[in-house]
């Protein structure tokens, strides 16, 4: 245990020390270890999108033990995904990466304005596994949020008493916003506030944009000057609103993009004090080993091995 891994912990002093020791697992595994910094490899795509748009540009990925072997050769931080993708691989991987229960679960066969996912495990499932923490999705600007603000109060309450930590993927979306305000920097800062308020100890939110949805958020960051302009400093200021940083904030990834892409966007990440990435499609799309090369240049750009 570091400096640097201490003063993050210190962050999380009111809770108990089962969910501290979860967060340091997963903090001092892989390539990154001791850093502060996190990279980890979500595969709940199967269930979001559909097999087909999920795993058929790399047949390999349809057997959840691949994800397994993935995220442990690249040196990921933790591995996350839904309860039977971590059934059908954990016998051949116990104890080699820390993993996260994705408890919540939304898929695509019911065009919804205003989405809302659907408990699909618990904290018994992720105690049974072996799990360091369990994942959970809101959206922010459905006229569904309450419950699922209201469906997590209650997860995170079982969770934390249980010494696990809580991921919350904070996921604008909804009849009230623009398809371009989903990822507006107001509306991504807003959901991270949204999510440290609501107790997570990990806040994974998409790369916001340098457009303002909203229009008295527009007031306030003209009036108070707050930078946009660039992606470091759009990055800088959802971190910040984050309680100014006392918070692990991971950005995702996103839909397949070109390589220079997606390693300048971590580049972004790190110098706006982003803690790290969340790369599923970008990396698991490819062969083992391209994507075992992919994801630890990503990690390099994080621990400065790679410029």
């Amino acid at each position: 245990m570091n400096d640097r891994i201490r003063e993050i912990l210190s962050w999380y002093s009111t809770e108990n020390p089962g969910v501290r020791t979860n967060l340091a697992r997963m903090l001092n595994h892989g390539l990154l270890a001791g850093t502060g910094k996190m990279v980890i490899l979500p595969v709940d795509q199967g269930f979001e999108h559909g097999p087909a748009r999920s795993f058929a540009p790399n047949p390999a990925g349809y057997d959840p033990r691949y994800h397994y072997r993935l995220a442990i050769e690249s040196g990921c931080n933790a591995y996350a995904a839904p309860l039977g993708s971590l059934e059908a691989g954990l016998s051949d991987y116990i104890g080699e990466i820390p993993t996260i229960l994705k408890v919540n679960n939304h898929d695509l066969l019911n065009d919804e304005k205003d989405p809302i996912s659907a408990v699909t495990s618990g904290v018994e499932d992720a105690l049974r596994l072996g799990c360091s923490a369990i994942g959970f999705t809101i959206y922010p600007g459905s006229a569904e949020r309450n419950t699922m603000y209201e469906e997590l109060r209650d997860l995170i309450q079982d969770a934390k008493a249980a010494g696990l930590a809580v991921v919350v993927w904070s996921y604008p979306r909804g009849s009230a916003l623009s398809k371009e305000g989903e990822t507006a920097i107001d509306v991504v800062a807003y959901a991270a506030q949204i999510a440290a308020q609501l107790g997570a100890d990990i806040i994974k939110v998409k790369l916001p944009s340098a457009k303002v949805e909203q229009a008295e958020a527009q007031k306030a960051y003209q009036k108070y000057e707050i930078p946009i302009s660039t992606l470091a400093d759009r990055v800088r200021h959802v971190v910040q609103s984050s309680f100014a940083g006392r918070r692990i904030v991971i950005f995702s990834g996103g839909a397949t993009a070109a390589d220079d892409q997606v390693f300048n966007e971590a580049r972004a990440i790190r110098d706006g004090g982003g803690f790290g990435s969340i790369i599923g499609r970008n990396s698991f799309q490819r062969k083992e080993e391209d994507a075992v090369k992919f994801l630890q240049t990503i990690i390099g750009i994080y621990n400065g091995s790679i410029q």
